[in-house]
């Protein structure tokens, strides 16, 4: 009999039997289960539609009419998931806070081992998104699978209890970037045993689930301070990433100003360290606060609860829906009287860090002197104080200044990440004497950061300036911009500095010329081109090297892998070694004189990035590790251990060293057993150890065949196998050795990491200088004089042009000229028709002014100028000449509030005011 056709055996299984039943109705439904599956509702009616509802809907042969109604109730049953299965409605699978006698998908069971520990890890942890390692893969379960399938683009499914996606270990840090830049708090479960390790236990927890802990926790603010441990991570984003804490106080009497409140606010970079803090009154718009957050730019906001109704407006206008930045509320009311400082200094007491040696605190008080005009004297005078004495420093610091700290605080300790805010030399003020701080509306009006069009960096005064070559160059130039100067000091002693820098660019052909030509070269000018070689490849180096600033932070953190940790360690030492070549000290030899820098702000930062306590503090650190191995992450030999230096890695490569050397005695034995000189242990797809012997070679019983070809069988004996198994636990025991030590060393990294801090300072504010300089070279601007204090406020600027239109226009731009002086032309009323420039002139004056007092030369061919203390800006009208109506007394009491509000030294941009109707003419 031949075989049936594959039509017939199908047609047997739609066939009705002989006493075959009706169609029974469907069962009642029962409640919805916490895990589901089904199609899309769109695709399962369209095929439901095309399955006859009645044997008559269509015409049927004779031969299948009978089978139409078992084929439609077998279709709909694989197309329909049980009423049983559905989910009620707007319902999300959740994961149950408890073990309930039966779960799952109708199987009466509870939950299994790996199910209960993500149970009891969720609920320690219901805020964070968990990626629980299972295998060679990260799991989402439950809400998180279904959030991490929207922002992912993976699918979910149901499996057992839960809903489940996954995606594959090497790939981690691409998907945790993805969910963080989402809003999420990610938290990234491990396993924290091995199965040798677990093996060797033996008893009852040789048969228990892999034991699990939560080993990272990333948001948008803490993520780049830990990005070295991400597997498979995607490109680091560069700008700053500040977490901001907000708190306010209602006044108890509304001033004269109108200042309402008392706002608090502490906002940390987790990943350069950097602590900035500061008390004002505000008042009941908000600007001061909206200035701090347009600076800072955060990414994550805490909110000290209760705030005042202005306040907690404006935060949530920041951090909006679609701003994407991270709000969470902490209650503040915890603290009681006085519980906020007494919290901190019980912190500060039991932490380690804040009791650095004598010799460490002297080394960081000439470092921070060296760097004191990176962010004023003030500010690193305050940072001194507070590092040497970090309970004086807290206790005055302003009260609401405390509670936002305790906050961030409380915050960082589930990052592992507190630690940072003992170091009191990162701490500086929003404000302080020697720098001006810009409003939110001059910020905005100016476009110093970002334009007004699309809100992106293109067509900014930053973009048009920012030259640097470094990360860290560019966040600390981003704060120059931000923050000009106001000490006429500090401004001339970056003058100075740019102007050495750029003689130095300048000079480097002639000084090639020269020497081709068979001169000596021993002009000054043509050898102080070495400045501007060595900065130029310095500056080089660190840009295509990895983040300096943020890799000693995340050492600090103990998150560096250990080619992170070699790689900036390297970049930091060779840096110090180039700028060791310049020369500092003035001699009365040639050779010393042809290299000598003269700027003493220049002397200062070289001084400080090529000392020589950090130099062999980096070749200390380096000596410890091995490179190779570091480059190629392998942890178990990158220690260079000794009895003296790890002698627990020593030891524990001993153990391994024992264990194979028992594994090679053994062939020894084998080859006298076989009477085989030449037997050697074979390795065939990663499985060590093997005896390869032919087939037909006799053995004992208890060998065991592992693979075979068709001529020869390879085995493992039992003593193989014992042995092979305590060198996988003697390895297993070293990787963790090696973790915890490595731990350990990061730990140790505490003690320097002030020193190093200071120095990549001070080459991000040699970077920043360097970029000055670049920018005058390159777009011929001349160096601004800047006129006594004791004189009269005056501008006076010949040929001046707007710095981002030149760059955009070049020679079309037409220059302009500006005299203003406090005892004769103190106001300026520009008029004309519109698209006649207007504004562009007015605000040409303040980026000029601006400019020149973050330490850069200006547009112009000639600027006389007097240190202001503000910029204040008023830019646009509201008037409808169509409609006859206008705004013109509100924009003119607005205007004049802002000059009864700025000082004599303040500069008042005020643009399109009173471009009223005929009405107002009249009045006028």
């Amino acid at each position: 009999m031949g075989k049936q056709p594959k039509q017939q055996v199908l047609s047997r299984f739609f066939a009705p039997s002989a006493a075959a039943k009706p169609p029974v109705a469907p069962p009642p439904p029962n409640p919805p289960a916490s895990a589901f599956a089904s199609f899309s509702p769109a695709k399962r009616a369209r095929a439901l539609s095309r399955s006859p509802k009645t044997p008559d809907a269509k015409k049927h042969k004779p031969s299948s009419s009978s089978s139409a109604p078992a084929r439609d109730a077998v279709r709909r049953r694989l197309l329909e998931p049980p009423l049983s299965a559905l989910p009620a409605p707007t319902a999300v699978p959740r994961l149950p806070a408890s073990n309930p006698s039966s779960s799952g998908s109708g199987s009466g069971k509870g939950y299994t081992p790996l199910e209960q520990q993500v149970v009891d890890l969720k609920a320690r942890h219901p805020d964070v998104l968990l990626m629980v390692e299972v295998g060679y893969r990260y799991r989402f379960f439950g809400e998180d699978a279904a959030a991490a399938a929207s922002v992912l683009g993976i699918v979910a499914h149901p499996d057992r209890s839960f809903l489940t996606a996954s995606v594959p270990t090497f790939r981690l840090g691409f998907h945790v970037r993805r969910l963080v830049a989402a809003g999420h708090k990610v938290g990234v479960v491990r396993q924290t045993e091995t199965a040798a390790i677990k093996a060797a236990h033996g008893g009852a927890a040789a048969g228990a689930p892999f034991a699990r802990g939560l080993s990272a926790v990333y948001t948008r603010a803490t993520i780049e301070a830990s990005a070295g441990e991400l597997e498979g991570g995607g490109a680091p984003e560069e700008g700053s990433r500040y977490l901001v804490c907000v708190v306010d106080r209602e006044a108890e009497a509304v001033g004269r100003e109108g200042f309402e409140v008392k706002v608090g606010v502490v906002a940390v970079e987790v990943s350069t360290g950097e602590v900035v803090h500061g008390e004002f009154m505000d008042g009941a718009s908000r600007s001061g606060l909206e200035a701090v957050l347009l600076g800072l730019a955060p990414v994550e906001v805490i909110l000290g609860t209760p705030l005042s109704f202005a306040t907690e407006k404006l935060m949530r206008a920041y951090a909006g829906p679609a701003s994407n930045v991270r709000v969470e509320c902490t209650p503040r009311m915890c603290f009681g009287e006085a519980g906020a400082l007494a919290e901190l200094l019980s912190f500060f007491e039991k932490s380690e860090v804040n009791s650095p040696t004598i010799e460490n605190n002297r080394q960081m008080i000439e470092i921070s002197e060296a760097d004191n005009s990176c962010h004023g004297i003030d500010n690193n005078r305050q940072g001194i104080d507070n590092d040497l004495h970090g309970i004086e420093g807290i206790m005055a610091l302003p009260e609401l200044v405390v509670q936002a700290m305790a906050l961030i605080v409380r915050y960082l300790k589930g990052f592992g990440m507190e630690r940072l805010i003992c170091f009191g030399s990162s701490f500086r003020p929003f404000s302080a004497n020697t720098e001006m701080s810009l409003s939110a509306n001059a910020l905005q009006q100016l476009e110093v950061l970002k334009n007004n069009s699309d809100g992106s960096v293109e067509g900014s005064l930053f973009q048009a300036m920012n030259n640097t070559c470094t990360a860290f160059g560019s966040r600390l130039f981003r704060h120059w911009l931000t923050h000009p100067l106001c000490d006429r000091n500090l401004i001339c002693a970056r003058h100075d500095a740019v102007s050495e820098i750029s003689e130095s660019m300048g000079s480097r052909q002639h000084s090639d010329s020269m020497l081709h030509d068979g001169e000596d070269g021993g002009c000054t000018a043509s050898v102080r081109s070495d400045l501007s070689t060595v900065l130029s490849s310095i500056l080089t180096m660190l840009g295509r090297s990895l983040d300096s600033q943020r890799g000693i932070t995340r050492i600090f953190h103990c998150k560096a892998t250990a080619k992170e940790f070699v790689g900036v360690i390297e970049a930091i030492l060779t840096a110090g070694k180039q700028l060791q070549k310049l020369v500092l000290e003035d001699t009365d030899t040639v050779s010393s004189q042809r290299k000598s820098v003269h700027s003493s702000l220049l002397r200062r930062l070289i001084s400080t990035a090529s000392s020589s306590t950090v130099l062999s503090n980096a070749v200390k650190l380096l000596s410890c590790l091995n490179k190779d191995a570091a480059d190629q992450g392998d942890m178990l030999n990158i220690f260079i251990a000794s009895v003296d230096q790890f002698p627990e890695v020593a030891e524990g490569h001993v153990t391994v060293e024992m264990a194979k050397r028992k594994l090679d005695l053994l062939i020894v034995e084998y080859r006298k057993q076989l009477g085989m000189r030449n037997l050697e242990y074979k390795t065939v797809a990663g499985t060590t150890y093997l005896i390869e012997l032919p087939v037909d070679r006799r053995v004992p019983s208890n060998w065991m065949k592992v693979n075979s070809t068709k001529k020869t069988i390879r085995y493992h004996t039992p003593e193989i196998v014992k042995n092979l198994d305590n060198l996988v636990l003697a390895k297993e025991e070293l990787a963790v050795i090696c973790r915890t030590t490595w731990h350990t060393f990061l730990m140790d990294f505490g003690k320097y990491y002030a020193q190093f801090q200071a120095t990549v300072e001070s080459l991000a504010a040699l970077d920043c200088l360097y970029s000055l300089a670049t920018l005058a070279k390159q777009n011929n601007y001349v160096q601004p004089n800047f006129v006594p204090e004791n004189e009269a406020s005056q501008i006076h600027i010949k040929d001046g042009r707007h710095p981002v239109l030149e760059s955009l226009l070049g020679d079309n731009f037409v220059p302009n000229d500006t005299d203003l002086q406090a005892d004769e032309e103190y106001c300026q009323i520009v008029t004309g028709p519109n698209m006649g420039g207007k504004s562009c002139y007015i605000r040409q004056v303040a980026l000029i002014t601006i400019m020149a007092q973050v330490g850069s030369f200006v547009p112009a061919s000639s600027a006389r100028l007097h240190v202001v203390d503000g910029i204040y800006t008023r830019m646009g009208a509201s008037d409808s000449i169509q409609q006859g109506t206008s705004t013109f007394y509100e924009e003119l009491n607005e205007a004049s509030n802002i000059l009864h509000n700025c000082s004599s030294r303040s500069l008042v941009i005020i643009d399109e005011l009173g471009r009223g109707t005929s009405t107002h003419d009249e009045r006028i």
